[in-house]
């Protein structure tokens, strides 16, 4: 029964962030933003929807290293599983944004979690404020600064969506993520009871690669279409979103308690890892660009991480 909580959680949650995508993008478009604002806020807050819900319910409800393993491996998971198999169906070019202010910005991101969690292994409602207040900045610069930017395609709306149907969409998305978070937080509390697992293995494995599902289907579905796909930065610009606004807001909700010291003296250097590799293999042995064996070497050291975390 647990098992089925999780999976009904699971596609609530995918449910719920395209309808939320979608009446969101229907809304900016009718007011008149420009795609690329769109792409960097609505598009990120939407598809980071399911992580930010699972963490606040999780967070609220005492399971602080289900949020934080939610978090951590949603991280790792969007490198190492999705971009690793996005790279297996098709070569992927970067742009220069890439090592001038994206992975800059993800491994600052990354730094200031591992500081703030070793320092007395809980994120207060100050570093929640300082985490969040950094997003804000990073978002100004790219509006400021950045004028253009490899965002994720957005879908074309052929006719412009009645407001009753964006209202719609908005309280069915909202009501979907709020309530495959509460299915996938409880089945996934119970499992970890029923199979004496800690909450930091479950929400490191489980509830992550769920959360990440949405941004792998994408992936998968723009390769095999011969769209564009989702795009290094994009995906490092979900795992900043992850970590200043998912964990950000959280705590500034409720201060995220660390229980489980594996996720400081283990995952956590995980994600910092193959967050760093990431800058090599843009370089090596191809400039500006990733393919086939960059992705093998990125799934490997998933599957890796996976096999020594259970």
């Amino acid at each position: 029964m647990n098992f089925l909580f999780i999976i009904g959680g699971i596609v609530l949650l995918i449910l719920g962030g395209n309808w939320l995508l979608k009446s969101a993008v229907a809304l900016s478009l009718k007011l008149g933003i420009s795609k690329i604002i769109i792409g960097m806020t609505v598009v990120s807050f939407a598809t980071s929807a399911p992580e930010l819900i699972v963490s606040i319910n999780a967070a609220l409800s005492g399971a602080s290293d289900l949020a934080l393993g939610n978090v951590i491996g949603s991280n790792i998971a969007n490198l190492g599983l999705v971009l690793g198999i996005t790279l297996l169906l098709g070569t992927m070019h970067v742009q220069k944004s890439f090592y001038r202010t994206d992975w800059p910005v993800m491994m600052i991101a990354s730094l200031l979690l591992y500081f703030f969690l070793s320092d007395d292994e809980v994120i207060t409602q100050n570093e929640g404020i300082i985490l969040f207040s950094f997003l804000v900045g990073f978002l100004v610069y790219l509006f400021r600064f950045q004028k253009t930017s490899a965002l994720e395609e957005l879908p074309e709306e052929d006719k412009p969506m009645p407001v009753y149907n964006i209202l719609f969409f908005f309280v069915l998305g909202g009501l979907g993520l709020w309530g495959g978070s509460e299915l996938l937080i409880n089945g996934a509390t119970s499992m970890a009871l029923q199979f004496g697992v800690s909450e930091r293995i479950i929400g490191i494995t489980i509830v992550s690669i769920g959360t990440s599902v949405p941004e792998l289907a994408a992936s998968v579905i723009a390769v095999l279409k011969k769209e564009k796909a989702i795009s290094l930065g994009n995906l490092i610009g979900s795992n900043v979103f992850n970590i200043l606004a998912v964990l950000g807001i959280t705590s500034i909700i409720t201060p995220v308690k660390l229980t489980d010291l594996g996720l400081l003296t283990s995952d956590i250097f995980w994600m910092l890892g193959i967050s760093f590799i990431v800058l090599p293999l843009v370089f090596i042995p191809k400039r500006y660009c990733l393919g086939w064996r960059d992705g093998a070497l990125l799934l490997s050291a998933y599957a890796t991480f996976i096999y020594f975390t259970i």
